[in-house]
């Protein structure tokens, strides 16, 4: 053990003997620790050691460092002592604090971590309304909440959003959807994102509609990969025989 790790644990040790009154109440934690933690903060999260504490006591040295760190804006390592303690209130307490400075993304982690369904649900929705599509699907995903999946994939359809929409529609197994998704991309002459479609559609129809296509255009390599998609064997040696 170097001469840090010696140092610091007699000034944890001093302090929690000094202080041994206060651990068993939850709600003095913080005023026995309030020494300790300042020691702590410097040393860091991830290079704490506190085994040599009972399990109470390492939890509320940890809820306490969380609380501070939180009130400091430190948010990563808020939720790193949170999750030690698998504190999920405070936890989803720190994915507010994210929300209200607009870290959408992080906060529906935080709140992924959490496991707070009511809150992902929330946000999902409000991400939804306000066109955040991504975000929305993010938080829709972690509760499988199929109706507003189901929303975001109709909305990106409707937007052009093509990537959101064949990543909802394909989760789902919406097949109708992913026709009418390939259809779109079709008429927006997103070829690969139409044959994607169309495959997972099971519509062959259309897929070797769409090699007509794409052979008139010029675009042989594409027509190759989309038959090969369709099953459709003869196109296939038509292509390899008379476009070398």
């Amino acid at each position: 053990m170097d001469t840090d790790n010696v140092a610091l644990k007699k000034v944890i040790i001093g302090i929690v003997q000094e202080n041994e009154k206060f651990f068993s109440t939850p709600q003095r934690a913080n005023e026995a620790f309030s020494k300790l933690i300042p020691v702590l903060l410097q040393k860091g999260i991830d290079n704490i050691n506190l085994s040599m504490f009972g399990d109470s006591t390492r939890t509320d040295i940890l809820n306490a460092l969380g609380e501070e760190c939180l009130r400091k804006g430190s948010f990563t390592d808020a939720v790193k002592a949170f999750i030690l303690t698998g504190n999920r209130k405070s936890l989803s307490n720190v994915a507010r604090n994210y929300e209200q400075l607009a870290m959408i993304t992080e906060a529906i982690e935080t709140y992924k971590i959490a496991n707070d369904q009511e809150e992902l649900l929330r946000i999902g929705k409000k991400c939804l309304e306000n066109g955040h599509f991504t975000d929305a699907l993010k938080a829709f995903k972690v509760i499988n909440y199929v109706d507003g999946l189901k929303k975001v994939g109709e909305e990106c359809l409707d937007k052009g959003k093509w990537d959101y929409a064949f990543e909802v529609f394909s989760a789902l197994g919406e097949k109708t959807r992913l026709k009418e998704l390939g259809d779109k991309c079709l008429q927006d002459r997103q070829f690969s994102y139409a044959a994607k479609a169309y495959k997972l559609a099971e519509d062959n129809e259309n897929l070797n509609k769409l090699g007509e296509i794409c052979i008139k255009e010029g675009f042989i390599g594409t027509a190759l990969d989309i038959y090969t998609i369709a099953g459709n064997t003869i196109m296939v040696e038509f292509i390899k025989e008379n476009f070398k």
